[in-house]
């Protein structure tokens, strides 16, 4: 274990308990600071669209992140784009995924929903 030497107390560097918290000093996992908050990676106002596969075996769902709405609001938002598009999803860390590559559909859909949309990613 390594302490940082001007304060004497505050763990530099420890391979005993994983990740730690920068406010709290604790686990991420017992962290009391961040405990039932969503964090937004991005929060300007603008909804992001995007596609993935990572950790999906190959198979790429329609990420949707930045919208400013809680999680009832998030899942019947979520439940109103897979209608639309016809496919399956879910809502995890604030994001909506919906399943199969419906970029376009789902720009169109939020900019008539009144919000600012970017594509991201490729």
């Amino acid at each position: 274990m390594v302490r940082h030497k001007d304060r004497g107390t505050r763990l530099v560097y420890s391979t005993q308990d994983g990740r730690i918290c920068p406010r709290c000093n604790k686990q991420f996992t017992h962290c009391l600071c961040g405990k039932n908050q969503i964090r937004h990676a991005i929060d300007d106002g603008v909804v992001r669209i995007g596609r993935s596969t990572k950790g999906r075996k190959g198979k790429g769902v329609t990420t949707i992140s930045g919208i400013p709405a809680d999680g009832e609001g998030l899942k019947s938002l979520a439940k109103k784009l897979k209608q639309k598009c016809g496919s399956g999803g879910t809502v995890k860390d604030g994001t909506i995924e919906i399943q199969g590559d419906h970029r376009d559909v789902l720009v169109a859909e939020l900019k008539a929903m009144g919000y600012r949309v970017k594509r991201s990613g490729g």
